[in-house]
């Protein structure tokens, strides 16, 4: 039977409370695959795997209570091994990488931001920053609405605007937000995302970061700034002993 792995720990981790389950109908009983210095937290894995919530949340729990004890290596939603020796079988031939790992993201959790433009606040600022855009618009009022080449050039000078201003927004939150956080992944681009970037943060310094947070809320008020967090640290742990069989993980998978 496949085996699904929810995380790598040290194998000195404290034991798992008793009777925890996790993915599966009926759940299925969480056990620890140890080998040598790291340990495995998995279950068997139910066959036709799909990201429900109520599978998503039971990932999410099971690395919750796991990781109230110790650092975990949080595997993303849906990785599946072969069977439990290919997973010892990993756990060994990347023992040193994984306790590097294991050292670095110790008291550390993920926080995912991302941010969007509120449309009309940010065309009033385009307004306000560009003359050139503000005085067509202006010319193009006073004539009844403009000619049809009026209208197609303004409306190719807003959108020129508007994408530059969010290149120049974007960089702007990852810097205001860089210098409170130990390491920093830039997601994939998403339609609708100007940023999309998770940040690597001390548990004891989650309210500096949060702080800056709001910072820049209050200086980019033109911004729908979206903060998912505190999550295990999915974007900073390479890929485990396991192959992802479902979707959607990491800090998409912690807002469901």
């Amino acid at each position: 039977m496949s085996t699904y792995v929810y995380g790598i720990t040290a194998s000195s981790h404290p034991e798992l409370p008793e009777g925890m389950t996790g993915v599966g109908e009926p759940a299925r009983p969480v056990r620890v695959l140890s080998a040598g210095p790291l340990a495995a937290v998995v279950s068997d894995a139910p066959e036709d795997l799909r990201p429900k919530r109520r599978d998503l949340l039971a990932h999410q729990n099971v690395l919750a209570e796991t990781g109230a004890a110790g650092c975990i290596l949080p595997m993303r939603f849906g990785s599946v091994a072969a069977d439990d020796d290919s997973v010892t079988q990993v756990l060994t031939e990347r023992s040193e990488h994984y306790q590097e790992r294991l050292r670095e993201l110790d008291g550390k959790v993920e926080y995912n931001v991302k941010a969007t433009h509120v449309e009309e606040a940010v065309l009033h600022l385009v307004m306000a920053e560009h003359a050139e855009v503000r005085s067509l618009a202006e010319a193009n009022r006073k004539s009844g609405g403009g000619s049809y080449d009026d209208k197609i050039r303004l409306g190719e000078m807003v959108a020129a605007t508007v994408k530059a201003r969010e290149a120049q927004d974007a960089s702007e939150v990852q810097s205001a937000l860089t210098p409170t956080a130990a390491a920093v992944s830039v997601g994939p681009e998403s339609t609708g995302w100007l940023v999309n970037v998770s940040f690597l943060v001390a548990r004891d310094t989650a309210e500096r970061f949060l702080a800056a947070v709001e910072q820049v809320r209050d200086s980019h008020s033109h911004l729908d700034l979206r903060v998912n967090g505190p999550l295990p640290p999915y974007s900073f742990v390479e890929p485990g002993p396991a192959e992802p069989a479902g979707s959607t993980a990491g800090a998409d998978a912690g807002a469901q």
